[in-house]
C-alpha cells in the first residue's frame, strides 16, 4: 500500500456522501449529465484570496490564467484579484472579457507578431523576455502610432529553493538574464515604450515558506539594483508566485502569513527608488488548485496476479498531473476518495486506473480505499489547477470531460 495526499481543509472532516459547494457529488453529476467531471468550488477560491488580502495588504493580487483558464470560472475570480497573468493570445481575449487591458500582462518566451500586436492594440502590458522581443514589440507599436506597454522580464540569479520547478538562476529561456535587463530597460524608455516595470519569477509549487521569505527579499534587492542602474522608478514590480500547495503524504501547507509578514517589513524599509512602485504577487496554483474535484465513475473491477484495478471512465486525458505525468519526477498519489464513502474504513488496496490503453494512466497506485464496485463514483483532489486544460483531452478519443463552478 502506498500513502495518499492529504485531503483539502474544506473536505478533510466530511464524511459519507461527499459535498462540493453544497451539493453531493451524485447531485452534480446529475447536472452534468455524465461522467467524467471537474466541479469547482469558488467558494475555496474566495477563501484563498481573503487569506492573501489579511496577510499580504497593500500588495496586489494578479491571478496566472494558465492555472485553470475556464471562462466560467474566471468570471467568478476577475472581480475578486487585481490582474490577470496570461501567456498566449487566446487567454489574453478570455481575460479581455473579465478585466480592462490596463490590468493584464502577458509573459511568455515565443510570442508571434499577431499575439504582440493584439496585446499592444489592447493597451495589456508585454513582459517581454528578449531584446528581439522587445525590437519586434517597439516597432509594431510604431507602426499602430501606440506606445507599448512593455515590462521586462527578469530571469533572477537567484532561484527559488525547493521549488517544484526552478525558474531563476541558471540559463532560461524565460525573461532577461539579470545582468542585461537594466540596459534593456533603457533601451526601451529611449525608443518610446511605455516601461511598466519589472517581472521576475524564480520559481513554483514551494512549500517552503522561509525559502520564499528569502526568494522575494532577493527579488527586491534585484529589482532595486536594476531602477537604480536606469535611474527611473519601476511603476510595478510583479514579484512571481511559486506558493504551493499539498499533493503528497510528506507535504505540509504553506504558512502564508509569515511570507506576508517577512515581505511587509521589507517593504516598509525599501529603498527610495521603489518608494511609489506597485507590487504585485502572481498566484495560480494556490488559488484555484484545492477548490477543483474530479469525479469519475468505476466502469469495471477486475483482479490480476493477486492486485485488484478499479478502472474508471476518465484518467490522464482528463487529469494529467494526477496520474504523474506532468513534471513529477517520481510518481505518488494525490489524495482520493470513493464519493459515496469519504471517511469511511478503508478495507482494500486497489490500484485506480484509467480508460486509456497505456500503463501511464493510473489515478492511484495501490492505495487504501473503501470497498468500490462498478458505478461508484471516484473523487480525485485538488483537481482545479493543471487539470482539464493541461491534460491530452484528444488521446484516443474519448470524451472531454464536463467542467462546472459552483
Amino acid at each position: 500500500m502506498k500513502p495518499m495526499g492529504p485531503l483539502p481543509p474544506e473536505f478533510a472532516g466530511q464524511r459519507g456522501d461527499l459535498r462540493i459547494a453544497g451539493r453531493s457529488a451524485h447531485e452534480w453529476v446529475e447536472r452534468a449529465g455524465d461522467t467524467p467531471l471537474f466541479v469547482y468550488d469558488s467558494a475555496i477560491v474566495a477563501a484563498r484570496v481573503a487569506r492573501f488580502r489579511e496577510a499580504f495588504a497593500g500588495v496586489d493580487l494578479h491571478y496566472a490564467i494558465k492555472a485553470n483558464p475556464l471562462p466560467a470560472l474566471l468570471a467568478r475570480i476577475a472581480p475578486m484579484v487585481d490582474g490577470l497573468d496570461v501567456a498566449s493570445a487566446g487567454e489574453l481575449s478570455i481575460a479581455l472579457g473579465e478585466k480592462p487591458a490596463s490590468a493584464i500582462s502577458f509573459a511568455g518566451p515565443g510570442k508571434r507578431d499577431n499575439e504582440l500586436h493584439a496585446a499592444i492594440a489592447a493597451g495589456a502590458t508585454l513582459n517581454v523576455e528578449s531584446a528581439g522581443e522587445a525590437d519586434r514589440a517597439i516597432a509594431i507599436g510604431d507602426r499602430l502610432g501606440i506606445a507599448p506597454r512593455l515590462a521586462v522580464r527578469v530571469n533572477p540569479d537567484i532561484e527559488l529553493r525547493g521549488s517544484g520547478m526552478r525558474m531563476g538562476g541558471r540559463p532560461s529561456p524565460f525573461g532577461v538574464d539579470a545582468n542585461r535587463a537594466a540596459a534593456l530597460v533603457s533601451a526601451l524608455i529611449a525608443g518610446g515604450a511605455d516601461w511598466r516595470g519589472f517581472h521576475i519569477y524564480a520559481g513554483s509549487q514551494a512549500l517552503d515558506s522561509e525559502a520564499l521569505i528569502e526568494t522575494q527579499a532577493a527579488t527586491l534587492d534585484l529589482a532595486t539594483r536594476l531602477s537604480e542602474a536606469v535611474g527611473f522608478m519601476p511603476p510595478l514590480v510583479n514579484l512571481g508566485g511559486g506558493f504551493g500547495i499539498p499533493y503528497f503524504a510528506t507535504d505540509t501547507a504553506l504558512n502564508v502569513e509569515a511570507i506576508g509578514v517577512a515581505l511587509a517589513e521589507r517593504l516598509a524599509r525599501r529603498p527610495a527608488i521603489l518608494t511609489n512602485t506597485r507590487f504585485a504577487i502572481e498566484l495560480g496554483r494556490w488559488l484555484v488548485g484545492e477548490a477543483g474535484v474530479y469525479l469519475t465513475r468505476i466502469v469495471d473491477r477486475k483482479d490480476s496476479q493477486g492486485e485488484t484495478f478499479l478502472v474508471t471512465d476518465g484518467g490522464l486525458n482528463h487529469q494529467l498531473a494526477a496520474s504523474g505525468n506532468f513534471g513529477t519526477v517520481v510518481r505518488r498519489n494525490y489524495p482520493i476518495a470513493l464519493a459515496h464513502a469519504v471517511g469511511d474504513e478503508r478495507v482494500e488496496t486497489v490500484s485506480v486506473v484509467g480508460p486509456l490503453c497505456t500503463p501511464l494512466d493510473r489515478l492511484g497506485d495501490r492505495i487504501a480505499l473503501p470497498h468500490g464496485e462498478p458505478g461508484d463514483l471516484v473523487a480525485v483532489f485538488l483537481a482545479g489547477a493543471y487539470g482539464a486544460s493541461a491534460s491530452p483531452a484528444a488521446f484516443l478519443g474519448h470524451p472531454v470531460a464536463h467542467e462546472l463552478v459552483g
